[in-house]
């Protein structure tokens, strides 16, 4: 059993739902990452989305766009993200990883050689944003064969036709677009997400996560009613994007409190 399917099973026998953390890495630098990665992983975080750099990051809210344009700025490369999950590892073999990003610095990298190097670093699952399902099994059979799980998002829009090819394909888990738009959003409509969520977990058992507009205590717990997990990203965003590399202990704080919620289901 894999990493993810590990931490979901645990977590359904603590009668928890997961807390999905996502961060970019290199922002403000990878050395600062680094850390974050760790006071995350030791303080609530179940599972750990990286995000690595691309220069039209066209999915993402202007917060998320910032600190991607803060990571290329810094110097960070895919590689260089690849080497930063290897240092995690040294310390957490525990946490799963996820890498989310575009598929443009993955396709330079060559599918083959980014699968070889994604599992030698430790990574658990990717999520390529920009790719549909159809046109990614080239990358996912190289995934695949390393162990790595790909992991797809699923929208608002998405037919239900569509969510079951779907998730034929997916591991790990399904990653709900709570809002039509781009991260950062807040117009999170509880009844939708949860009506939506209902009719997908009729045609499958793979876990279900819940992303965009995800911010606070109260958020984390409305989605962990219907849900498997919660992903915040644009929230610890912020709070990098203020306090920089002092930003740990806003940051392990306010990890503590949306764990929290979490529970109380």
């Amino acid at each position: 059993m894999n990493r993810l399917d590990s931490t979901f099973e645990e977590l359904k026998k603590k009668k928890e739902k997961a807390l999905i953390i996502y961060i970019t890495a290199g922002d403000p630098d990878l050395d600062t990452t680094l850390d974050i990665m760790y006071a995350l992983s030791d303080n609530g975080a179940d599972i750990l989305e990286i995000g690595f750099p691309f220069s039209e990051p066209m999915a993402d809210g202007s917060v998320i766009q910032r600190a991607i344009h803060r990571s290329i700025e810094s110097g960070t490369t895919l590689d260089k993200v690849l080497e930063l999950i290897s240092m995690f590892r040294q310390r957490n073999q525990k946490t799963p990883v996820v890498l989310m990003g575009y598929l443009n610095p993955v396709f330079c990298l060559g599918y083959q050689s980014f699968a070889r190097k994604a599992a030698q670093a430790g990574v658990d699952g990717v999520l390529v944003v920009d790719c549909p399902v159809e046109s990614i099994d080239e990358l996912s059979g190289n995934l695949k064969n390393e162990g790595i799980e790909s992991i797809f998002l699923v929208t608002p829009t998405t037919s239900m036709e569509r969510v079951k090819m779907i998730a034929t394909r997916a591991g790990g888990f399904l990653y709900y677009v709570s809002l039509k738009g781009v991260t950062g959003s807040d117009r999170l409509d509880m009844a939708e997400v949860e009506k939506k969520i209902r009719f997908i977990k009729t045609d499958t058992n793979i876990p279900i996560v819940v992303g965009f507009g995800i911010k606070d205590f109260e958020s984390v717990q409305a989605v962990s009613q219907v849900a498997d997990g919660a992903v915040v990203g644009s929230r610890i965003i912020e709070e990098i994007e203020n306090n920089g590399t002092h930003s740990l202990q806003h940051i392990t704080s306010l990890v503590k409190d949306l764990k929290r919620a979490t529970k109380t289901i």
